[in-house]
């Protein structure tokens, strides 16, 4: 059977910016084209980014920008029941983000799987 797994949850993303509007808008930019790049290739289903704050101001003058991202990733996978399609889609998109360097994610739900 097919199902949809979901997962919220935040990433980091670290770059420069002018000023704090602008560098949430350059970290949502560039997460989202990663999303898409994964979209496009089939590695998840579906995505959103919920909000985009500042998570670190720059120390400095020429430090960067850190910038939390708050984001929601399905990915489709094949599975006998709902319990074990969660498991699957944890790991696929654990998997799947850490392959596209988004190494800063931490989860904030548990996956939820839906029939599709």
């Amino acid at each position: 059977m097919e199902f949809a797994v979901s997962r919220a949850g935040t990433a980091h993303v670290t770059l420069h910016g002018g000023a704090d509007a602008t560098a949430c808008a350059d970290a949502r930019t560039e997460f989202a084209t990663t999303l898409e790049r994964l979209e496009a290739d089939g590695a998840i289903a579906d995505w959103e980014i919920a909000d985009a704050d500042v998570y670190e101001h720059p120390a400095a003058p020429f430090d960067p920008y850190t910038i939390a991202l708050e984001f929601t990733v399905s990915v489709t996978v094949e599975a006998d029941d709902a319990e074990t399609a969660s498991e699957i889609g944890a790991e696929t998109i654990g998997d799947v983000l850490e392959r596209a360097d988004l190494s800063a994610v931490s989860f904030a739900t548990a996956p939820a799987a839906s029939a599709a």
